[in-house]
């Protein structure tokens, strides 16, 4: 059976999803203890795969025996082992922390959130391991149900967010389906190894230059690049914190995986950055997402909705790196695919802490109290902002290095200027949060009510360690990825970079 791993996480995720309903609707609290196993499983099999691509190479499956090009193929090398490795795992810490959210924040809804969840994570995983451009949009429209439904079932305003999301996730797959089409009609072929022999053959070709086109288009609406991200702000905010927190790690990293993936391995380097150069564009429209994104995040005053911004400048940081188009480039946005998604998975945990303890994340809100109540929680957003910012040893510092060292490579001396003053910009929305918890007294400090309310927490710990223990772990995570970030660009990613690049 143990063959058959590169299939077995989509398919066990995706049954799992299926029986919560149907093993939950008399006992709703069974849902999280299957969901919570589901993703465990998901984690073992994607370190199991991880050593079976380092010991054997690059394993494919064959579904039904059909051997490709007609068959569909489900490929684990190096770079799919890694990113199902690394967003696997946050996924599986976000959803340790649900369980002490969810009978709160979604009451009666617990068993469509699991169900959805696990329907999201089938969606990653399977856009992630596929060897195919069609079944990748079968995979692609999963996620996005599931990721509507998730963002739907959130706060009031959620409604219009998640319908909002889902007519630009529309046009999205839609692109990305008549992109698949175009290049079909000149190909013939639909697996990705078959596509890498014949597109060099017919580059030329009108159709394939349209398709690759609206492929980017699409995948950039997914991805949430600068200016096709309107959907993403809302959706975050207004998603429930828990939702919030297995979305924002995911959704967009899987996009720009997908794009690493179109572009450099099924199309050729040199193809999209000299004959056609498309990253060209990609490396511009996030040079101005990096600081367009910092901009706007200075200027919320919601927590949520000012991580919701920040993303819009992470992911396009990602898409610096891809559209930078050279090996130390594509190691800055592999590295910070995986860095972004425990960065911003622990920064949405503690505002979903927040939440929880105080029913708000309002940024005017927050003093010294909170450094009281929730110590620990305060301190993993302090670890997880200085990686956002940038500052070393922390993991974000290291992918900002290599994007850096790819703009001097490039000779792209206006791309490393977004880069330092994107960090600059980090720095100022972030501090101004540490600011106030740190260094503002808390309002109102002789009101006993209020010294009281100070005094729920210790410096030992928080009343609830089920919600602080997984914020702990993905920022503290930070610095062993940071610490060992050599060993993994060195044994790990080096051995990702795309042939011709």
């Amino acid at each position: 059976m143990l063959n058959n791993s590169p299939a077995l996480i989509p398919l066990l995720l995706l049954s799992t999803a299926i029986s919560i309903p149907v093993l939950a609707i008399k006992k709703t609290r069974l849902a999280y203890p299957i969901a919570l196993a589901a993703s465990l499983s998901a984690v073992l099999l994607s370190f199991y795969n991880i050593s079976r691509v380092w010991s054997d190479g690059a394993i494919p499956y064959h579904f039904g025996g059909w051997l490709p090009p007609i068959g569909i193929q489900y490929l684990l090398d190096p770079l799919s082992a890694f990113v199902t490795l690394a967003l696997n795992v946050v996924a599986f810490v976000v959803l340790c922390h649900a369980g002490a959210v969810v009978d709160r924040e979604l009451p009666g809804r617990e068993v469509p959130y699991y169900a959805l969840a696990l329907l999201l994570l089938c969606g990653a995983n399977g856009m992630i391991l596929t060897g195919d451009v069609f079944n990748l949009y079968v995979f692609l429209e999963i996620f996005s149900l599931a990721g509507y439904g998730l963002i739907g079932i959130g706060e009031k305003q959620a409604s219009v967010a998640s319908f909002r999301y889902l007519i630009m996730g529309t046009v999205g797959a839609s692109f990305y389906l008549l992109g698949v089409g175009f290049i079909y009609m000149v190909t013939g072929s639909l697996n990705m190894a078959d596509l890498r022999n014949i597109l060099p053959l017919v580059a030329g070709n009108p159709a394939v230059i349209v398709g690759l086109a609206l492929i980017v288009i699409g995948l950039g609406i997914k991805m949430a690049l600068f200016p096709l991200h309107g959907w993403l702000p809302d959706s975050y905010t207004y998603a429930a914190s828990t939702s919030s927190a297995l979305i924002a790690p995911l959704g967009t990293k899987v996009a720009a995986y997908v794009m690493i993936r179109i572009l450099f391995f099924v199309f050729d380097a040199q193809y999209v950055s000299r004959t056609l150069p498309i990253t060209d564009l990609i490396a511009w429209l996030a040079a101005i997402g990096i600081i367009y994104g910092s901009v706007m995040a200075i200027a919320q005053k919601e927590m949520k909705r000012m991580l919701a911004y920040s993303s819009v400048a992470q992911i396009s940081y990602i898409g610096l790196g891809i559209g930078l188009a050279n090996p130390l480039g594509f190691i800055g946005a592999v590295l910070h695919i995986m860095n972004h998604a425990f960065m911003k998975g622990a920064l949405f945990l503690v505002a979903a802490n927040l939440r929880n303890n105080s029913g708000h994340s309002d940024i005017a809100r927050l003093d010294a109290s909170f450094r009281k109540k929730l110590p620990w929680s305060m301190a993993a957003f302090t670890l997880a902002a200085l990686s956002m910012i940038g500052l070393p040893p922390t993991a974000g510092f290291f992918s900002k290095w290599y994007l850096a060292l790819a703009a001097i490579d490039k000779g792209k001396w206006l791309f490393l200027a977004v880069i330092l003053v994107s960090s600059l910009l980090n720095a100022v929305y972030f501090f101004r949060i540490l600011e106030k918890v740190y260094l503002i007294p808390a309002a109102g400090q002789g009101d006993g009510k209020d010294l009281q309310s100070q005094a729920k927490g210790s410096l030992l710990g928080e009343e609830k360690w089920s919600l602080m223990v997984p914020a702990l772990v993905l920022s503290f995570s930070l610095l062993l990825l940071g610490l060992g970030n050599a060993t993994l660009v060195k044994n790990v990613i080096q051995r990702i970079i795309p042939l011709g690049m």
